[in-house]
């Protein structure tokens, strides 16, 4: 897996396992949950923080914990700083807090709206000048799907960070210049969206004529007193002293991870301690001061599911059902730090957990539910909400919805994709788990409470909604096993080929000496094992580049690009190997097994012709 496509996806995946998690015993609801006690906060993580940075390779977390208007806990464990040595302290270690800040952006957007200068359902056009969102589709995209990820932008991973400050372009530069394309109709299922947030932020500022971080510090990092915050990069002089290091842990060593620009702010630029983090939960569960009631309440209210009985998105945050509390959350990973915010509004409870390794994936995932088990426990009820848009279920290979069509990415669905099939007695096996049926087109994971239903648009499309992400259903020829088969039936043919490649006296018959065969055919056959060649070549080290670790974060690398001149040199062969087929068919000398082979040879050859046309291996597709 190219390791561009880590950082965020892992913490998604690894944090979806919240839903997962079996519920504890129960011994209450959501409307009887008390605050918890801050010496049994203290006595819980004191045991499991430790240990889970042992366990996972970590060197340090910080956490805070909010509840009944007030922090309730805040701590640091291990180091912010292996290299200087300094521990991790929830008041002045700022870690990076990555997607999370998608919170702010998101608020800041409803502070436009309370103040009367956006409008979540019109077309965000209105608000660009510079640029535009192109009308793919009838429907506009609006603010309010930018928040629901529902726009249908695909999601490019390709140059998102800078290694300086003097490489990140201007917000609006950059927006206009890597406009992803609209894959799908806007409004019909959730695709996270870096690019769709960045929108928004931008949005913001336009309204608002201030640049984001300006923008973040003024009207929420200030009134909230989060004093040790910044949505700027570089991090400020006065905090730099403050900011934790993140590291990689491999075969038992440590390494630091660089500082990365963000070049699309909003999404992810803002660096934040704990106590800080603590007070912008306090003022979403306590509604206010920097958006007034009804606005918050707006807010948190559920803006889109694929289907009512699966959980979707409040207005940026994404929705859970943990233990039976609706919690809306948000998570985050960048440079190796690993984030999670989380607020249950009918407690009136809020978690953050930061750490700065990347085994921290881990770690998250198993202090989240460990932390619910023991403060917040319950069952889930079984959904009560009416049918939405179901469908048949239907076998096949689903890809994430959160996917790339028009860039060199989209080959990443033959490594992303995972198969569903329908079992006997209706069940269905679907990401290394059995899901039974719980209701017309809704299922439930057995030994845990994860929902997933089907939905349909109205083209056919079908979806696999979960509680967490959504898969689409891709066609027979996008599967892994038919695009197995289609290379491994060039291999064949082009390994054929090339051994049957001319001699050196052959060639020198094909520079004018006389040969019963025509020179035309004999340039065929040549043409032909060179193209194999080229195209073995081609396989074997873009399948190395795919399974490696190649980053493509600073933009695509020299030697990605170097490689994908393969394909160019390929297609000129074969297409030189076809014109002189052609020419050479003529002759009555060539026998009719040597017609069939070559066919048979430019057939095999055709098909890979054919995978780099589908996956975007031709022409630099970049973005």
């Amino acid at each position: 897996m190219w390791s561009f496509a880590l950082p965020r996806l892992l913490l998604v995946a690894a944090l979806s396992l919240v839903a997962l998690w079996p519920p504890a015993a129960a011994s209450g609801q959501t409307a009887s949950a008390r605050v918890p006690d801050p010496r049994r906060l203290a006595d819980f993580f004191d045991a499991a923080v430790p240990a889970g940075l042992r366990a996972d390779h970590v060197p340090g977390a910080v956490v805070s914990v909010v509840g009944a208007g007030r922090t309730l806990f805040s701590k640091g464990y291990g180091l912010a700083d292996r290299e200087n040595g300094t521990p991790f302290d929830p008041g002045t270690s700022l870690v990076r807090i990555a997607s999370i800040t998608k919170l702010f952006t998101w608020t800041a957007v409803m502070q436009q709206v309370q103040r009367g200068r956006l409008d979540l359902h019109a077309d965000v056009n209105r608000y660009l000048t510079t640029f535009r969102v192109p009308a793919t589709y009838p429907r506009p995209v609006t603010l309010a799907q930018l928040m629901d990820h529902t726009a249908g932008f695909e999601d490019s991973a390709i140059g998102v960070g800078s290694r300086r400050k003097a490489d990140v372009p201007p917000l609006g530069t950059y927006l206009a210049e890597h406009m992803p394309a609209r894959i799908r109709p806007p409004g019909e299922v959730s695709a996270y969206s870096n690019h769709g947030a960045a929108l928004a932020g931008h949005i913001v500022s336009q309204v608002s004529g201030k640049p984001y971080d300006r923008y973040v510090q003024d009207h929420i990092l200030d009134p909230l007193g989060m004093r040790h915050s910044t949505a700027s990069e570089p991090v400020p002089a006065r905090l730099a002293a403050g900011l934790a290091r993140s590291y990689d842990h491999e075969d038992g060593t440590y390494r630091r991870k660089p500082f990365v620009f963000d070049n699309l702010p909003p999404d992810g630029s803002i660096s934040a301690t704990a106590d800080d983090m603590a007070r912008f939960m306090i003022a979403h569960l306590e509604n206010g001061p920097v958006l007034d009631g009804p606005t918050a309440r707006l807010m948190h209210r559920r803006s889109f599911a694929a289907d009512p009985r699966v959980d979707g998105y409040a207005h940026g945050f994404k929705e859970q059902t943990v233990n039976g509390h609706r919690v809306i959350m948000h998570d985050g990973s960048w440079e190796g730090f690993q984030s999670a915010l989380l607020l249950v509004p009918g407690a009136g409870v809020g978690l953050f957990v930061s750490t700065n390794g990347t085994g921290g994936v881990d770690a998250v995932s198993k202090l989240i539910p460990a932390f619910f088990d023991r403060f917040l426990p319950g069952d889930r009820a079984a959904p009560s909400a009416p049918p939405g848009r179901t469908a048949t279920p239907v076998a096949g290979f689903y890809k994430p919805a959160r996917t790339v069509e028009s860039t060199i990415e989209k080959v990443l669905t033959l490594t992303g994709s995972s198969r569903l099939r329908v079992e006997g007695g209706g069940r269905l096996a679907f990401k290394g788990m059995t899901w039974s049926p719980l209701a017309p087109g809704l299922y439930q994971q057995e030994g845990g409470s994860q929902r997933l239903a089907f939905v349909t648009n109205g083209a056919g499309v079908t979806y696999a909604a979960t509680d967490g992400p959504a898969y689409e259903l891709i066609p027979w020829w996008e599967t892994p096993p038919v695009n197995l088969v289609v290379v491994s039936v060039f291999a064949v043919t082009a390994l054929t080929a090339v051994l049957g490649l001319p001699s050196a006296a052959a060639l020198r018959r094909l520079r004018g000496r006389p040969a019963r065969t025509p020179r035309a055919w004999r340039a065929a056959r040549l043409l032909t094992g060179l193209a194999g060649a080229a195209g073995l070549v081609f396989v074997v080290l873009f399948a190395l580049t795919l399974t490696g670790e190649t980053s493509i974060l600073y933009g695509v690398p020299a030697t990605l690009r170097a490689l994908l001149l393969l394909p160019p040199l390929f297609l000129a062969l074969t297409v030189a190997a076809t014109v002189a087929t052609a020419i050479g068919w003529r002759h009555r000398s060539v026998g009719v097994l040597a017609r069939g082979h070559q066919v048979i040879l430019l057939a095999g050859i055709l098909a890979l012709v054919w995978f780099c046309l589908h996956w975007n291996l031709l022409g630099w597709r970049f973005g």
